[in-house]
């Protein structure tokens, strides 16, 4: 995990409009600075340059070489080191560099995309080299600090062209046809987030996740070298190419980013191994979930709710679509979802009521879900959704992924192929109801007798048909199941103000033990809703007091 982007990040670049010859170099410009600078000579280990002149006809398939080159060498830890007047800026400070908008590449080719490349500095100090593909050419984006505004940071002196970036943003007319606003941008490791039109940034995606919520430190896979293809005039999507890095992986990455309402980056990952992974997430998600609305104690300041994501959705390989609820546990906290070729997974933000939040500034009511939609089949393995403790919003605690049954084969090229959407509404998923609220008891215990601890738990589900049948209740029927203990009480009420049912569940667990709860609606032996699911653990009982001697 890392910290929240929020807290790193120097900000959303939105671009003036485009002027008629502004921003980017000519091609002869560039290749005068990149040939004076040494930028095109011979590929070092990372893999960051071209091995010789460029080849005119560059594709995934080039990267997925170098990838493989890559990958049959052990890992370089040499990474290239930042200046120390960049590494020694702080948070502010880094805030305060900023692209010129009238310096944001491709505004003179005609196209709705503008490139803005995110300078070194602060907790961003591993460089990565910006390429832009022409006609099937790449050729790197030199680094000039004439691209920049430093406000009170002093200009630094003595930078190469050849230092390279911490990633970049791209920004397009998303809102409104003559605004530009950030669609995508790839910042830190190997995170990169996206939007739709009319939200804000929130939680993360990430290419690659290894060992995280494992039982040894997360390793961070990286990025090498980003290619970004120059659109054309009438391009209505985005594509990007990556070389992946970590002592354990090389990779290769190709997104299609296509922005609109709801904006989709179809992804393909090319993973190859250095050793056996036990621990693999692919297709990771980041989020933050501090407090919800049953989380009264957790709440640090007047908001009611403070959260980029409340709940975890998966349509499993059999079709079942459910919902897990996150949490704020008060230790780390691991679920596993077994599965076989899953149709789909994703952190979404059902909420989208802002008296909920109550937050002018974080917006957590216009934070996208992001839905991962395998494309081919995936085998078996299992969804994995990680919680950990958090009391600052800073931080992302909350991570889901999907993991291979079996590790990856070792010097082979897997390739997972997979298309991620930002969403402000899970409705149009499926048409079955969905939950809408969602309480529990205590995480200690709602009461406790002769071993047994028990606990209430209410859910409200709402649309798909459940109007219709308020018109007869009795033809609605509650599933319950649970994997360990027992259900002593199951009431279904009538819920007329938000047009569906509650469920109200009370259940029993040995002292000790962990148990696993499904509940959802039926009739007549039709599915209703979606299937709502958590766990609990009934606290061991109080140890008896001793005599006193």
């Amino acid at each position: 995990m890392r910290p929240n982007p929020d807290a790193q990040s120097p900000g959303p670049c939105e671009a003036a409009p485009a002027r008629k010859g502004g921003g980017r170099p000519s091609r002869r410009l560039l290749l005068g600075l990149l040939g004076s600078t040494g930028v095109l000579a011979a590929l070092p280990a990372a893999g960051q340059a071209p091995t010789s002149a460029p080849k005119a006809s560059f594709g995934y398939a080039d990267v997925v070489e170098r990838a493989r080159q890559l990958g049959e060498r052990p890992f370089d830890a040499d990474a290239a080191r930042i200046p120390e007047s960049l590494s020694h800026l702080s948070y502010d400070t880094y805030r305060e560099i900023r692209l010129r908008r009238d310096r944001a590449f491709w505004r003179d080719g005609g196209s709705d995309f503008r490139l803005l490349p995110f300078h070194l500095g602060f907790l961003h100090d591993k460089p990565v080299q910006l390429h832009s593909v022409a006609n099937g050419v790449a050729l790197p984006i030199p680094f000039t600090t004439a691209l920049f505004e430093y406000g009170k940071v002093p200009v630094p002196k003595g930078l190469s062209p050849s230092l390279g970036f911490a990633g970049f943003a791209v920004t397009t007319t998303l809102n409104h046809p003559t605004v530009q606003d950030e669609v995508i941008s790839f910042l830190g490791a190997s995170y990169f987030r996206l939007i739709g039109r009319g939200q804000r940034y929130g939680l993360s995606a990430r290419s690659l996740a290894l060992d995280i919520g494992g039982a040894y430190p997360e390793e961070f896979p990286f990025m090498r070298a980003l290619w970004l293809e120059e659109p054309a005039p009438d391009a209505t999507e985005l594509v990007i190419y990556a070389l992946l890095d970590s002592p354990s992986v090389a990779g290769a990455y190709r997104y299609v980013v296509r922005p609109g309402a709801t904006t989709h980056v179809d992804v393909t990952a090319t993973i190859v191994p250095r050793k056996v992974i036990e621990r693999i997430g692919i297709a990771p998600l980041t989020s933050m979930f501090q407090a919800g609305e049953g989380d009264l104690a957790q709440r640090s300041d007047f908001r009611p709710e403070i959260h980029d994501s409340d709940g975890l959705m998966m349509q499993a390989g059999s079709g079942e679509w459910i919902w897990r609820p996150l949490r704020n546990p008060k230790s780390l906290r691991i679920a596993s979802f077994v599965d076989e070729n899953p149709r789909g997974f994703g952190l979404m933000q059902r909420d989208r009521d802002f008296g909920n939040y109550q937050d002018l500034e974080a917006h957590y009511h216009a934070r996208p879900g992001y839905w991962v939609e395998p494309q081919g089949e995936w085998g078996k393995g299992r969804i994995e959704l990680i919680e950990i403790p958090t009391d600052n919003e800073a931080f992302d605690n909350i991570g889901a992924c999907w993991t291979p049954e079996a590790p990856l084969p070792v010097g082979e090229a897997s390739e997972f192929r997979y298309r991620l959407s930002a969403l402000s509404t899970t409705g149009p998923l499926h048409p079955y109801a969905q939950t809408q609220h969602s309480f529990a008891g205590s995480d200690l215990e709602d009461g406790h007798a002769q071993g047994q601890g028990s606990k209430r738990f209410i859910v409200d589900f709402a649309g798909g048909d459940l109007a219709y049948h308020l018109g007869d209740p009795a033809r609605v029927e509650l599933a319950v199941s649970v994997t360990a203990g027992s259900v002593m009480t199951r009431i279904l009420q009538p819920n007329p103000a938000a047009g569906g049912f509650r469920a109200i569940v009370d259940a029993s667990l040995p002292d000790g033990q962990t148990g696993e709860m499904r509940i959802f609606l039926r009739a007549r032996g039709r599915t209703l809703s979606e299937t709502w699911t958590s766990s609990w653990t009934a606290a061991a009982a109080a140890a008896p007091p001793q005599p006193s001697e």
